[in-house]
C-alpha cells in the first residue's frame, strides 16, 4: 500500500495576465486534505478547478500562498503526485502492459520489480487477460483503467483526477466510479477529483468542495458522512446531493451542464513528456 499524502493549501492566490490586464483566477483558497482522504471539487466552468489541479501537480507556478505536501512546499513535478486526465493519452503502438510500464521509466526498481508492479496494477484495475492488447482493441472505459494504472504504478502519495470519466457514456461512467472507489480503498492513497457531476462528487468524496467563479474561490465544503458502498437511490444520498446543488442556485442550467471534451485540454505534448520523464 502506498503512503498517503497530507495536502495543505493556504491563502492561495493565482492571477493570469491577459492583454496587459491582471485576471484573478483563484482567490484565497484554503484547503486541508488528510492522508487517505477522497476530496471531490465541483464548480461551474471558469471557477479555477483545473488551474488548482495544475498548481498541485506542479505544472504551473507563479502563485501567492502555500501548497504543501507532507509539510514540504510543492515545487515542480515529481513521482509523489500522479494525475489522470479526461483523455487517456495512451500510446497506440504500445500494449496495455507497455503503456502502464511508462510510468516506471525513471523508477529505481529492478526489472523484476517493474514486471511485478505492472502485473499487480493490471489486476488492480481489472484488466487481467488484456496485457498484450493495444489501445484500439480497448473500450473507452478500459483505456481509462490503463491510464489510472499508469498513474498509480509508481505508488504516488496523492492522485489527482481531472474529469477522468467525462468522455464516457453514463453506464460506463457509473461502473468506473464504483471501480475507482474500490481502487481508492485498496490503495489507501489521497485522491482529489475535479468534476462537473454533482452525483459523482457525492458518490466518491469524503467531502465535496464547492467552488464559485470569477475569481475562483471556495464557497462551501460539505461533508459526506455516508458509508461505502453508497446507495445513489437512498434518501441520505439525495439529501447531500441536494445540499450541493443548492450552492449552485444562482447559476444557470447552462453553467451546470457537463461540458464536452475540452477544446484545449490540460495535457499537451510537453506535459505528456513530463509524465514519463520525471
Amino acid at each position: 500500500m502506498a503512503h498517503a499524502g497530507t495536502l495543505a493549501i493556504k491563502r492561495l492566490y493565482k492571477n493570469y495576465e491577459v492583454k496587459g490586464d491582471v485576471l484573478p483566477v483563484l482567490q484565497d483558497i484554503n484547503l486541508s486534505i488528510a492522508p487517505g482522504e477522497f476530496v471531490s471539487i465541483v464548480g461551474t466552468s471558469g471557477c479555477g478547478k483545473s488551474t488548482l489541479l495544475r498548481l498541485i501537480i506542479g505544472l504551473e507556478e507563479g502563485y501567492e500562498g502555500e501548497i504543501e505536501l507532507d509539510g514540504e512546499r510543492v515545487k515542480g513535478t515529481n513521482l509523489q503526485r500522479g494525475i489522470v486526465f479526461q483523455e487517456h493519452r495512451l500510446f497506440p503502438w504500445l500494449t496495455v502492459e507497455e503503456n502502464i510500464g511508462l510510468g516506471l521509466l525513471n523508477s529505481d526498481r529492478t526489472e523484476g520489480q517493474r514486471r511485478l508492479a505492472i502485473k499487480d496494477h493490471i489486476h488492480l484495475v481489472g484488466l487481467k487477460g488484456f496485457e498484450k492488447a493495444y489501445p484500439y482493441q480497448l473500450s473507452g472505459g478500459m483505456s481509462q483503467r490503463v491510464a489510472i494504472a499508469r498513474a498509480l504504478v509508481n505508488r504516488p502519495e496523492i492522485l489527482l483526477l481531472d474529469e477522468p470519466f467525462g468522455a464516457l457514456d453514463a453506464m460506463t461512467r457509473a461502473h468506473l466510479q464504483q471501480e475507482l472507489q474500490r481502487i481508492w480503498q485498496s490503495e489507501g492513497i489521497t485522491m482529489i477529483l475535479v468534476t462537473h457531476d454533482v452525483e459523482e462528487a457525492v458518490f466518491l468524496g469524503d467531502k465535496v468542495v464547492v467552488m464559485e467563479p470569477r475569481p475562483g474561490r471556495i464557497r462551501r465544503t460539505i461533508e459526506v458522512n455516508l458509508p461505502h458502498p453508497r446507495d445513489r437511490a437512498s434518501y441520505a444520498f439525495a439529501q447531500i446531493k441536494e445540499r450541493v446543488l443548492a450552492e449552485f442556485a444562482e447559476h444557470s442550467a447552462a453553467d451546470l451542464a457537463a461540458p464536452p471534451l475540452r477544446a484545449t485540454p490540460i495535457s499537451s505534448p510537453a506535459i505528456e513528456a513530463w509524465q514519463f520523464a520525471v
